[in-house]
């Protein structure tokens, strides 16, 4: 038993450095270095227009590759008045928008704010929420930490080249780590 014992402690000893190595790299970002990305340009795919579900823009600032997946940013140039994003679940991935500006209405649970240039709000993972723009134009921060799979799913939305149904808005969301629990927030 004591020979036992002691095997499982030796090997615990011994891989433990090779474990904390391991978990050390994974918070080393990929890119050690700094960057910079310019007003008006996105970091890899430039302008993304989102199609379907409205018609803004988003430039990509940070990609979760970036960040080892940590984190993503992106910025958003909203232009479809009414319209936003079903009421929906981040499974994995709280949610920050700052309002650069206009104005926009946001549902976090049962509760509805009105945000204007200047404000900010939290959505937290697993806890329905939903925008739509109130102003004619906007312009909103918006961070997804960790990162998930927001890059693909904006990527995925900005490829349709219809008007997508519910059912496929609703894979579209499922695909993505997400899932939609009811209908866009209404002016």
């Amino acid at each position: 038993m004591k020979r036992n014992q002691f095997i499982a402690s030796f090997l615990t000893i011994a891989v433990a450095p090779f474990l904390l190595l391991s978990q050390k790299q994974k918070l080393l970002p990929k890119n050690a270095k700094g960057f910079v990305v310019k007003g008006g340009e996105g970091r890899k795919y430039g302008h993304i227009v989102l199609q379907g579900i409205n018609a803004n823009i988003l430039d990509m600032k940070i990609s979760g590759n970036d960040t080892n997946g940590d984190l993503a940013m992106f910025e958003q140039i909203s232009l479809t008045q009414r319209r936003g994003a079903p009421l929906h679940i981040h499974h994995f991935q709280d949610e920050v928008f700052y309002v650069l500006e206009g104005a926009y209405y946001f549902q976090v649970g049962n509760e509805k704010y009105k945000l204007n240039r200047g404000d900010s709000i939290f959505l937290p993972r697993k806890v329905p929420h939903s925008w739509v723009q109130a102003s004619e134009k906007g312009k909103l921060t918006v961070i997804f930490q960790p990162a998930g799979k927001m890059e693909n799913f904006f990527l995925a939305v900005s490829a349709l080249d219809h008007e997508p149904t519910s059912q496929e808005i609703d894979k579209i969301f499922s695909d993505h780590e997400m899932q939609v629990v009811g209908p866009p927030l209404q002016l």
